[in-house]
Parts: C-alpha cells; sequence; structure tokens
C-alpha cells in the first residue's frame, strides 16, 4: 500500500506520515523543505522498514503538480495536506503571498485530487483526505482569502463525494476540519492564537483513524463540533463578527 503526503515536512502532514508508516504504508514525501523531508525519511524507514520516496517541490506552480501525477503511480491514500495562511486587512495584505496561498490551497488540491481520482476510479479503489479546516464553514474577516480557500475545498470535497455515491464507487474521500492545531503555521500566517491548540499528533491519529472508517466530514475535539454546527445555524452576519474579533485578537502580538 502506498500514500502520497502533500506538506510533509511538518505540521499535520508529517504526523500522518508517522501513523501511517507504522501501519506499514509506503510513502510518498512531497514538500518545499528538502532537508526536513529527507530527515523524517531517514527516521521513519529506520523505525517502520518501509519505502519512502522524498520530493522537494513547490506545489504552488500548477505544472509541478501534474508532474508529480506522471512521477508517482498507483497511489492508494492521496492527503493533500500543503497548505497556508496570511492575517490582516485585505487590502494591505501581500497580494502576491494571497496568490501563491490561492495556488496552494486550492490549485494543488484540485489538480492533485483530480488526477489522481480518475486513477482511483479505474482501479475501483482508493482513499483521499483533503485537509481541510473549521474555517471553511464560515466567512473569516481578517483572513478572508485563506477561509476562502479552505470553503473551496470543503465545498468540492462534498460534490465529488455524492459524485462517488451516485456512482457507487468504492473510492472514499474525506475532509480533515481541525482548529487550531500546534504546527508552524502561526509563523506562516504572522499571528498567534489566544485559544487552545490541538495536539498535532493526536489530530493525525484521529484523521487516519476516522479516514479508514469511511468518514467523509473528520472533526477533532469537541469545540471545534460545536463551532460547525454554530457556524450552520447561525446568522452569517453574526459568525462574521464573531471571527473578526477573533483574527483581530491573532493579530494582538
Amino acid at each position: 500500500m502506498k500514500a502520497l503526503i502533500t506538506g510533509a515536512s511538518s505540521g499535520i502532514g508529517r504526523d500522518i506520515a508517522k501513523v501511517l508508516a507504522k501501519k506499514k504504508y509506503d510513502l510518498i514525501l512531497i514538500a518545499r523543505h528538502k532537508e526536513k523531508l529527507e530527515k523524517l525519511a531517514r527516521e521513519l524507514e529506520e523505525e517502520n522498514k518501509i519505502k519512502i520516496e522524498t520530493i522537494s517541490m513547490d506545489l504552488s506552480i500548477p505544472e509541478n503538480c501534474k508532474k508529480i501525477h506522471k512521477k508517482v503511480q498507483d497511489v492508494d491514500i492521496l492527503i493533500n495536506n500543503a497548505g497556508f495562511g496570511d492575517c490582516g486587512n485585505f487590502t494591505k495584505t501581500s497580494l502576491d503571498k494571497e496568490i501563491s496561498m490561492i495556488n496552494t490551497n486550492i490549485m494543488a488540491y484540485h489538480i492533485l485530487m483530480k488526477l489522481y481520482l480518475i486513477d482511483m476510479k479505474a482501479q475501483g479503489r482508493g482513499k483521499i483526505l483533503n485537509v481541510a479546516s473549521i474555517a471553511g464553514f464560515m466567512p473569516g474577516p481578517l483572513m478572508s482569502t485563506y477561509y476562502a480557500t479552505k470553503a473551496y475545498i470543503v465545498r468540492i470535497s462534498e460534490s465529488i463525494r455524492e459524485e462517488l455515491k451516485k456512482e457507487k464507487s468504492n473510492v472514499e474521500i474525506s475532509i480533515l476540519c481541525p482548529g487550531p492545531v500546534s504546527t508552524n503555521f502561526n509563523e506562516v500566517a504572522n499571528v498567534k492564537f489566544h485559544m487552545r491548540q490541538a495536539d498535532s499528533m493526536k489530530v493525525a491519529e484521529y484523521a487516519v483513524k476516522k479516514m479508514e472508517q469511511g468518514k467523509f466530514y473528520i472533526v477533532p475535539g469537541i469545540d471545534v463540533k460545536l463551532a460547525k454546527i454554530g457556524a450552520k445555524i447561525m446568522p452569517v452576519s453574526l459568525i462574521s463578527k464573531i471571527t473578526y474579533r477573533i483574527q483581530k485578537r491573532k493579530l494582538e502580538k
């Protein structure tokens, strides 16, 4: 069995790699940070006696995603995890950073999911886990681009799930929707969380467990589950006010 994991050099991606390695999956680990990837690969190969290939590549470049698909075949599990955020007033944040974010958080997911889903449907098996966020269910003033990218992942995944159900396909898709997680996301997004952050390894273990069970919405933590329910029943205007206050506090370092 083989799993391909993007954004595998740190955080949730790294910890999902550790979980799957213990389950004896051969791994394809992808990220921009070559040294971190190779260090992780050496550790996991030695501990678990599995085959690991590392690919240092910038997934914000669409052509690179197509190159990965041509290079790596027969994938049983695709973990779309690469991504980052940014915080600030929409008119003051970096346009170049936002374009890179959209390409990484949306385009890379879309391309890899489409190409590998075609393969999986032809094979009659396979699993896709898209790492989204609780942010995908609500507006996010002061983190508007990041929230919008995660909303895209939620909606396209929901749509594909229905297509697979109607086709009675054996291929399964899931979305992981955590709240704040203790990773290097804060540094990249230039924010400081003032709320409890989930442990990355616990989120990874929970995600793999629920993915293997065929669960679609994977929402770790009772507080995050309640936030998802609240986002569904509360007026958008009220949610916007709440999320604005939360993001404003993140900027207060």
